[in-house]
């Protein structure tokens, strides 16, 4: 069964991300889609008080008074700017990113987004900007493994971790298919080479259509 990489699922994030828009990318996987955007006029935020970023710098030119929310370093394209992240907030709240992209341990068939914590006693709960980001941006996608590494469905009828937010995500990238999150159920958009329908259903919890 083959599988997209990360790189390749970044590709696709990317190509979905309209010239003109502002993009927050999440912690983890969602800040490769920076190194895919090409030519697109696209201004990235992120909550630590950054706009305006541009893709990984090469190895030896890390500034690490220049990083993202996870502490990466970046680049800053002409125009971008530094802010108290308290502004950067607003802009999350205020409804000013057109797409947020963010990782998670789960989402729902309606769009429910679990992301910070497993509810494991030892894990250690990071919510960051994940509530204000999920609820504030205009569309909330979502890039993850499409099953954890024991093989269990992470896209599931109900979350059994804790929410970050409720019906806000409306589209899924996973390592198996673009998904879509509709009023009537969850819609496969593009599955990857070597799998079929059927297979991607035996490896989700909720039923998916065509």
């Amino acid at each position: 069964m083959g599988k997209w990489s990360k790189d390749e699922m970044a590709r696709r994030v990317a190509r979905d991300i309209a010239d003109g828009m502002v993009v927050n990318l999440g912690i983890g996987m969602p800040t490769l889609v920076a190194n895919h955007l090409g030519g697109k006029e696209v201004m990235l935020h992120s909550e630590n008080g950054v706009i305006g970023m541009g893709p990984t710098p090469p190895p030896g030119e890390e500034d690490y008074d220049l990083i993202n929310a996870g502490k990466q370093p970046v680049t800053l394209r002409p125009g971008g700017c530094f802010f108290h992240h308290a502004d950067s907030f607003a802009m999350m709240r205020g409804g000013h990113l057109d797409v947020c992209v963010l990782g998670a341990f789960q989402v729902s068939g309606r769009g429910d987004l679990a992301n910070w914590h497993t509810g494991a006693p030892d894990a250690i709960p990071a919510v960051g900007g994940a509530m204000d980001l999920a609820i504030g941006a205009k569309k909330t996608w979502v890039m993850m493994e499409h099953t954890t590494k024991t093989g269990e469905p992470k896209i599931v009828e109900r979350c059994t971790y804790p929410l970050t937010g409720l019906a806000c995500v409306s589209r899924i990238y996973t390592d198996l298919a673009v998904i879509d999150v509709t009023p009537t159920g969850l819609r496969v958009v593009e599955i990857v080479d070597g799998l079929d329908f059927d297979a991607l259903q035996a490896r989700t919890a909720v039923a998916l259509r065509r």
